[in-house]
């Protein structure tokens, strides 16, 4: 059984995580039920999957719950996009999440290649 608190992935996540809601208080105020909501619903499925999976006793399982993490992460980006293409986020801020996002999905997709292989 692996401990989440101990893998990159989720580590990062969770930095991820205190961005996007440190980043989103400047959204419009129309925005919080809207895309605010949306993108800190994805953000948070992110560290919550890694760690729901590495509670499984099977690294199928887990492996699935990355894939779900994956999924989320490809979320969180194209509302992202939405959000720079509205002028919500500024391109600097744009470019520093997504290069966070690169570095997670790169972690999650190293480790369910190496869960795949045990």
């Amino acid at each position: 059984m692996t401990i989440h608190k101990d893998l990159n992935a989720w580590k990062n996540s969770i930095e991820l995580v205190t961005a996007i809601y440190k980043i989103t208080e400047s959204y419009p105020k129309e925005e919080k039920y809207g895309l605010v909501d949306q993108i800190r619903r994805s953000a948070v499925s992110l560290p919550s999957n890694i760690s729901e999976g590495a509670a499984r006793g099977h690294n199928k399982e887990f492996v699935q719950f990355l894939y779900i993490a994956l999924g989320s992460l490809s979320e969180l980006e194209t509302q992202l996009i939405i959000s720079k293409n509205l002028s919500f986020l500024n391109a600097d801020n744009f470019e520093q999440l997504v290069n966070k996002m690169n570095v997670i999905r790169s972690q999650l997709s190293g480790l369910i290649r190496y869960l795949k292989e045990k």
